[in-house]
């Protein structure tokens, strides 16, 4: 198993919407890099999905559950999307000032690649952010 980090504005789609909808499509990827990534997931990775510009946080965690096909919302088609469901959310949110300051996860490729809408999260790393989520929740 893989684990992800999938970024979403959420005035755009939230965690909230997700779970409302039990399953999501995550489209409308234009970066290669994350398309790369969406492209490299496999049905049963998890994903740690992420609240951008408001918030910046982790919220919860989401399940690939369909593999990359091509993206409905592009002419393209070698643009491709993937299908999550929710799988929890967080007791607590793990915050992005948390993430920066915790010397485990320095090289997270949030920090390091912070305009990257779907990037690979490391084991370790996963691990790490549930500790925080659980921590005095």
């Amino acid at each position: 198993m893989n684990y992800w980090l999938i970024k979403t504005e959420p005035f755009k789609y939230s965690w909230d919407t997700l779970v409302k909808e039990k399953r999501g499509t995550w489209d409308g990827v234009r970066n290669y890099q994350a398309r790369n990534n969406l492209a490299a997931m496999r049905e049963g990775d998890l994903a740690l999905f992420y609240h951008s510009n408001e918030g910046k946080e982790i919220v919860g965690i989401a399940k690939v559950v369909r593999e990359h096909y091509p993206d409905p919302t592009a002419d393209d088609p070698r643009w491709v999307v993937v299908d999550v469901e929710p799988v929890e959310a967080l007791p607590k949110p793990v915050t992005l000032a948390q993430i920066k300051t915790d010397e485990r996860l320095q090289h997270m490729a949030l920090l390091r690649l912070s305009r990257l809408s779907v990037s690979p999260v490391r084991p370790e790393e996963f691990d790490v952010i549930l500790g925080l989520a659980h921590d005095d929740a």
